[in-house]
């Protein structure tokens, strides 16, 4: 899906080695791209709660497998759309939408079923790599296809696609919804992970106590923060190589290697703070939530006015790159608060920040499109940085306002207690 992010700028007719190659070339207005754009976000928002709703009833195993061949099966026909039908184009990208959302949902099936309580951070921190993971390796190898002779851009996409193919092969063969199933588990490594966990948490039935969550002030403020870390991460990660290429001038083999570069930081730091957030004792659990979340959130708010001023490039281009570093604490930030507070119904407040994930894929272009008329305007780029920081910055606050590592009030419900109360209410109308 990330892969059009950098093929926008290898598709036009003034890429020397498109045009000399004879590679099909396509102009895109800033338009056009934001419909490529928003059709992802529809098509994520479109799937979240379907997804969710399947993983609560069905499990993830072949869920997420399914949509990984749809995600698949439709990145491997772009070059095709591109060359055919604009239409057809836009089409395809909702449909790799449709499949993304089913991202986050499985990540919260994983932590609940998967993680103790004592590894929460850093199952979040290495599993919600993903995105940036991608990033880090479609973007060089773009940029490697784009400027060569052999391949073009088009291969891009059927290497994806075939990888995507491997990978979802392997999920269905290593993953089982529930771990006293999977031949790969000892009986040491279950009791570890359903260790503290209630009964309803381990059996997880198919109940979810919307309104309950919905309405929860610590949910929400969860629900900002992802809101405002999204928002500004995804806004740099789909359109860092422009920012890079014209606002800063570098080249496009440069814009490739330097694109991957915060990407590529900030997986293993993201592992590191997860692993630090479940490690660290000397402090109590809702300190270390207030600590990493102003890592995560608070400190790039700051960092964002530096972007936003400073116009030596290669200074730039640092910060940028620190700022993706800090981005990494989330997991042991938002993301554990979220699953500390929701527990066995984590799978639906993830998800929900999956739909919140949506929302920012339709919000970047708009303020792309809005603001950014010109990409080599660096001063059009300041008002969006700028933006992110108040945005972070107040985002953060609330967040040290409502943290907490308790776990609310409606972990407490399930289908079960739910029945076994109307029964009681039952009992006492019909003595009366």
């Amino acid at each position: 899906m990330v892969a059009l992010n950098f093929t926008l700028i290898c598709m036009t007719s003034d890429n020397n080695v498109t045009v000399h190659n004879g590679f099909p070339t396509h102009d895109y207005t800033s338009i056009e791209q934001g419909y490529l754009m928003w059709s992802v976000a529809i098509g994520s928002m479109v799937g979240t709660f379907p997804f969710s709703w399947l993983y609560t009833n069905y499990g993830a195993r072949f869920v997420f497998f399914g949509a990984g061949v749809l995600s698949a099966f439709s990145t491997a026909l772009i070059p095709l759309a591109a060359s055919l039908d604009f239409v057809f184009f836009v089409a395809l990208r909702f449909t790799q939408g449709f499949a993304y959302a089913a991202d986050f949902a499985a990540i919260g099936v994983l932590c609940s079923r998967w993680a103790s309580l004592k590894q929460n951070a850093l199952f979040l921190s290495v599993l919600t790599c993903y995105s940036a993971l991608a990033t880090s390796f479609t973007n060089p190898m773009a940029g490697l296809f784009c400027e060569s002779a052999f391949f073009g851009w088009p291969s891009i996409y059927y290497f994806n696609a075939v990888v995507s193919i491997i990978l979802f092969g392997a999920w269905l063969h290593f993953y089982d919804d529930f771990p006293e199933k999977s031949n790969y588990v000892s009986k040491v490594e279950l009791e570890k992970i359903h260790r503290n966990k209630t009964k309803a948490h381990i059996e997880m039935d198919s109940y979810v106590p919307y309104k309950q969550i919905l309405t929860h002030k610590v949910v929400l403020s969860c629900w900002l923060n992802a809101f405002a870390d999204l928002f500004t991460a995804v806004f740099m990660h789909t359109y860092l190589p422009q920012y890079i290429r014209y606002a800063l001038g570098y080249t496009v083999a440069e814009t490739g290697l330097i694109s991957a570069i915060p990407t590529i930081l900030y997986i293993p730091m993201k592992v590191v703070f997860g692993y630090s957030s479940d490690k660290f004792k000397c402090i109590s659990e809702r300190s270390k939530l207030l600590i990493f979340n102003g890592i995560a959130v608070g400190v790039p708010s700051v960092l964002y006015v530096f972007v936003a001023f400073v116009e030596a490039r290669d200074i730039n281009v640092v910060i940028v790159i620190i700022i993706h570093i800090f981005y990494g604490a989330a997991g042991g930030a938002f993301y554990k608060c979220a699953t500390l507070t929701s527990r066995q119904y984590s799978h639906f407040v993830i998800a929900s920040i999956q739909f919140i994930k949506c929302v920012t894929l339709f919000l970047a272009p708009t303020l792309m499109t809005v603001i950014v008329t010109d990409t080599s305007d660096f001063y059009k780029w300041r008002i969006i940085y700028l933006i992110f920081a108040v945005i972070l910055f107040v985002s953060n606050i609330v967040f040290q306002v409502y943290a907490t590592d308790e776990p609310a009030s409606f972990t407490e419900l399930s289908r079960s207690r739910k029945n076994s109360s109307a029964v009681a209410t039952s009992s006492v109308l019909a003595t009366a």
